[in-house]
């Protein structure tokens, strides 16, 4: 990567890392599935906005029409059902267990790419990297797990399970979603997706209750307008700037920057486990990036 995709790859990892703290904070007054929905509602718009300023450089609608079919499979398989798997998987496990299932991705996304994608190769730096940023968030989020991994299995699975759509999201983004503006690519895959996730909450929890917090919304519109309106924009831009294996593993950097948030602003312990797992998540992400081209992905045949 290049000093400004790097800059794009950090501040979109800080920018996903402060959606634990406000998840946290949000999901105390109202359902997961409400929170999402919310989230989506306020990134749609977001999103809108931008798309209608820059409405002279956005592609015509014969354009757009052809992509649609995309963006619903991205909007299913990046938003809606990875949503819905992690929310309702994390009312089972501990927040711990579940940001390191989610950091599995890149994982999943090295043994999917080169099925797609000829520069997506399976090398030895990025097996060595991917596991060894995995090693380190396992190591970082250790002392928070509290009802250890044998329990709640069904709850687990949800969230892994998660991380396999968005391993595969990733690389058919990759392959089919080129050719548009990121902030066109966003918008369309969290439109479509907040429909599917409103008509999922009123089918199952009806009239939905809303926050009854000040702070609640502040929570809301900090998770739809910056971690998925403007974080989706940053996603894009690297998705097809770097590929889908060195992006993923941007889901490295948000359990490291929860520890840290944690530690300053909600008191949490300090544990020596934090220094030790965040050298291996920094290590590990060099590494893959190592070499690293930032060439035109060319599809598999």
């Amino acid at each position: 990567m290049k000093g400004k995709d790097w800059a794009i790859f950090w501040a979109l990892g800080l920018i996903w890392g402060t959606s634990f703290l406000w998840i946290k904070i949000a999901i105390v007054d109202i359902s997961p599935l409400v929170l999402v929905g919310f989230r989506t509602l306020f990134a749609s718009i977001g999103l809108l906005a931008i798309v209608l300023f820059n409405r002279k450089k956005m592609p015509n609608r014969e354009e757009l029409r052809k992509k649609i079919p995309v963006f619903i499979v991205l909007a299913l398989t990046n938003i809606s059902i990875p949503w819905a798997l992690i929310s309702w998987g994390e009312q089972y496990v501990d927040s711990g267990i579940a940001s390191i299932l989610n950091s599995a991705m890149p994982l999943f996304t090295i043994i999917i790419a080169p099925l797609m994608l000829k520069d997506e190769r399976i090398t030895l730096p990025k097996v060595g990297g991917l596991m060894t940023g995995f090693i380190g968030v396992v190591i970082l989020m250790f002392p928070s797990i509290h009802g250890g991994w044998t329990d709640n299995l069904l709850g687990q699975a949800a969230c892994l399970l998660a991380t396999v759509f968005y391993a595969f999201a990733a690389v058919y983004g990759c392959k089919k979603s080129a050719g548009l503006p990121p902030e066109m690519q966003s918008f369309l895959q969290l439109s479509i997706g907040s429909a599917v996730i409103w008509v999922a909450i009123f089918s199952i929890e009806g009239v939905p209750a809303l926050p009854t917090k000040t702070i609640t919304w502040v929570a809301l519109l900090w998770l739809g307008l910056l971690c998925s309106c403007i974080a989706y924009i940053f996603y894009f831009y690297l998705l097809h700037k770097v590929g889908p294996t060195s992006v993923s593993m941007v889901t490295y950097i948000p359990p490291l920057i929860g520890v840290l948030l944690g530690i300053t602003f909600l008191g949490e312990t300090f544990y020596w486990q934090s220094i030790l797992g965040a050298l291996l998540i920094l290590s590990g992400i060099f590494l893959v990036n190592l070499k690293s081209k930032a060439s035109r992905l060319e599809p598999a045949e």
